[in-house]
């Protein structure tokens, strides 16, 4: 089965701790990955993208990193 962007960017299938809150996590994250990924250029943007490319990036990166961090945060008592 095929993966989301965003079910692949916060590696969905890798919880090592089996937890419930793990995959919420991750799936929330994801979800929010793909919502931002789906936003389409502004027409009025079409002949110049480049700000709105920056600002749909760094949206996606930081939830990727918001992601890593909460699942840190929410296994850090298993090591």
């Amino acid at each position: 089965m095929s993966q989301t962007i965003g079910e692949e960017r916060v590696r969905m299938a890798f919880n090592p701790s089996k937890t419930d809150e793990v995959s919420q996590i991750k799936q929330d994250s994801a979800a929010l990955i793909n919502k931002i990924n789906a936003i389409p250029v502004p027409e009025k943007l079409a002949n110049n993208p480049g700000e709105f490319l920056r600002l749909k990036a760094l949206a996606l990166t930081a939830v990727e990193e918001a992601s890593m961090w909460a699942v840190k945060a929410a296994t850090i008592h298993l090591g």
